[in-house]
């Protein structure tokens, strides 16, 4: 049988990783802070190379145009 030390330091060491897990739980789960990241992310990525980030903006105009038409001719 373990000792009364061993014990403590293997309750100790759940502690310990149990806290990290709810941290990283956190970290994960609070959505403003992980919006900031990944505006912050998007504006790096974006003055890197914008072409995808303008072809994207085209690609989602194109389609809001044509459903636009396509709701204008029905009625």
């Amino acid at each position: 049988m373990s000792s009364t030390e061993e014990i403590r330091a293997s309750i100790d060491r759940t502690r310990a990783d149990l806290a990290a897990t709810l941290n990283e739980l956190e970290e994960k789960l609070n959505i403003p802070k992980q919006l900031g990241i990944k505006a912050h992310e998007a504006k790096i990525s974006f003055g890197k190379d914008p072409k995808p980030w303008l072809a994207g903006a085209a690609t989602v105009a194109a389609v809001v145009g044509g459903i636009a038409l396509i709701a204008l001719k029905r009625r």
